[in-house]
């Protein structure tokens, strides 16, 4: 199944995508509302569709495929790791607590685009894209999501679909010298879409280790940059919901984002790898296409500098421990 949320008109439709139509959920019901009621719930509910509802996918305007209650993204991708190393931090390298366990930040679920935006973005000079197949958590019966297992986890992957972890470079690298991670390098845009498949959908592409050998592809201006199998991933993606329920919770609607593919998955990795800025940075009006084999694709093109307020630099304080008169 493919489930989709799209504007025809004025209204804003949620469903099934169903061959070339899109099909509104049975008694009105939301993405998030089938997403809390579980996969099996959703076949359900895709037996009971009523076609006779249905609209040309061709004449709607797709809208990211939910409303995430959060986004985690971790960094699963050894090569990539190798690669992006260098430009951001300035040494290639993996290190060695990589290996230890999977990595992840928390992003922005406010800033979300759709596949067919134009994507405005912050004063930077070294604008990039990341190529990601990301994970859609829903409910299963009698689990909380609270300290899963990966046999566990497993079963609260709804579905998948395509991100982009839209990224300034440059804006990166200054925050994450403070030692706590991509920031305002990362929060001003991703994009998700162009809907979920569920997860049994791609059943047939998971490998005898448990990982999804799908193809995935990154396009700027029509050339190919970058190509990988998602199965080259350091963990599968159950280990990475266990990872995230871990002394923690995940929750429906929750979306975790594989990280970046390797192979040109993002123009950082090559920068890094090649030691200038080839491909260039992105720039106004560039056209970006993300395509993960039996999942979809997401395009977006390139919006304009968006001025912001400046930044005033830290004041340098006394230190004192006691309170002067005011």
């Amino acid at each position: 199944m493919r489930i989709a949320r799209w504007v025809d008109g004025a209204d804003v439709g949620e469903g099934f995508v169903v061959g070339h139509d899109v099909v509104p959920f049975p008694d009105g019901l939301r993405v998030a509302e089938v997403l809390a009621q579980g996969l099996d719930a959703a076949h359900a509910l895709f037996a009971r569709r009523e076609d006779a509802r249905s609209r040309p996918l061709a004449e709607v305007r797709l809208l990211a495929p939910l409303v995430p209650a959060s986004i985690r993204d971790f960094v699963a991708f050894e090569e990539h790791v190798e690669g992006v190393s260098a430009s951001v931090d300035g040494k290639s390298e993996v290190v060695p607590e990589w290996y230890e366990a999977p990595t992840f930040y928390f992003t922005n679920p406010h800033t979300v685009r759709a596949t067919g935006e134009v994507v405005p973005i912050p004063e930077t000079q070294r604008l990039d894209v990341e190529l990601e197949l990301a994970v859609v958590i829903g409910a299963v019966p009698g689990s909380d999501g609270e300290n899963l297992d990966a046999t566990a986890a497993a079963s609260h992957v709804f579905g998948y679909t395509v991100m982009n972890d839209w990224s300034a470079r440059d804006l990166q690298s200054r925050e994450m010298k403070v030692r706590l991670g991509p920031a305002k390098g990362k929060d001003f845009g991703m994009t998700l879409g162009p809907w979920i498949v569920t997860a049994d959908e791609l059943a047939p592409f998971v490998d005898a280790e448990g990982f999804l050998a799908v193809r995935a592809e990154l396009f700027v201006n029509g050339e190919l940059i970058g190509e990988d199998l998602v199965s080259n991933m350091g963990w599968p993606f159950p280990e990475l919901v266990a990872y995230a329920a871990r002394n923690s919770i995940v929750v429906p609607g929750d979306v975790l984002g594989s990280g970046t593919v390797g192979n040109g998955g993002c123009l950082g990795e090559l920068w890094g790898r090649r030691g200038r800025l080839d491909p260039p940075p992105l720039e106004p009006g560039d056209e970006v296409r993300l395509v993960i084999e039996g999942v979809g694709e997401v395009v977006n093109v390139v919006g304009e500098r968006v001025a912001a307020p400046s930044v005033l630099p830290a004041r340098q304080r006394p230190r004192s421990r006691t309170r002067s008169s005011l």
